[in-house]
């Protein structure tokens, strides 16, 4: 007997469910096995819940983007339920150290923490700086602009209150940010988006900043004014644009 072509897609649709359950379980379970994540999430992943609870979102959170503002020392996250969702604004964590200046992220040794357009690629259980989760730098657009053969590497948001070019946030902190992003790669974003900029460009204190900054250096203007433009974009539509890299490393948005 021919198996009717409504029941076979259900079929489908149900294994499809079943395997993806199994996957968000086994990844959560995966860092679960490692002591200092399973603490995180007794530590804190109850008052996460509650908070996302509140905001009118499902838990666990499915969707998540991040983005850092190294002059104003903030770290923000928003999350969604689904693609065609709009981000709402969860929380802000506060960076409590930097290294360098304004601008991108050049060199090896050169103690900047990166700007632009990044995912996380790695989730580190057992980081010196208690957890961290990695960044894809250098991105293509850096492979283009950075010193070729010393471009640097190992950009961490991670926890304890020490860097050289890296995002802290300290120990209670990066427990949170991890427990999220744990659900939100077991959810299937395996490119979490994290977006770094030099400030708030809309804040008046963080701009004037800025401002002074560029007339002495017209460079770093043309770069920060794209970043700028991504910027603008999410804060207008609550979505994230899709960003490309030119062929001579700057970037542009659709």
């Amino acid at each position: 007997m021919v198996m009717h072509k409504r029941v076979f897609w259900a079929l489908v649709l149900v294994l499809f469910c079943a395997v993806m359950v199994q996957a968000q379980s086994s990844f959560v379970d995966y860092q679960k096995s490692f002591s200092r994540v399973a603490k995180a999430f007794l530590n804190c992943e109850e008052q996460l819940k509650q908070q996302v609870l509140q905001k009118g979102l499902h838990w666990p959170v499915e969707q998540m983007y991040i983005r850092s503002f190294k002059y104003d020392s903030e770290l923000q996250v928003w999350v969604k339920n689904k693609d065609v969702d709009t981000f709402t604004h969860f929380k802000n964590y506060k960076v409590c150290a930097l290294a360098g200046s304004m601008g991108p992220k050049r060199m090896e040794g050169d103690y900047q923490v990166p700007e632009g357009f990044y995912y996380i690629n790695e989730f580190n259980a057992n980081s010196t700086y208690h957890l961290s989760l990695g960044l894809n730098y250098p991105n293509p657009s850096d492979k283009i602009l950075s010193d070729a053969m010393h471009p640097g590497g190992e950009i961490y948001i991670h926890g304890s209150c020490v860097t050289v070019g890296c995002i802290p946030l300290t120990d209670p902190m990066i427990e949170e940010l991890y427990v999220l992003s744990t659900y939100a790669k077991a959810s299937g974003q395996n490119f979490i988006p994290v977006h770094i900029f030099s400030a708030k460009y809309d804040i008046k204190k963080s701009n004037e900043y800025l401002e002074a900054l560029f007339q002495k250096n017209h460079a770093l203007k043309n770069f920060e004014q794209r970043l700028k433009k991504v910027y603008d974009f999410f804060n207008h539509n609550k979505k994230l644009p899709v960003v490309a890299v030119l062929p001579n490393g700057e970037y542009t948005f659709y």
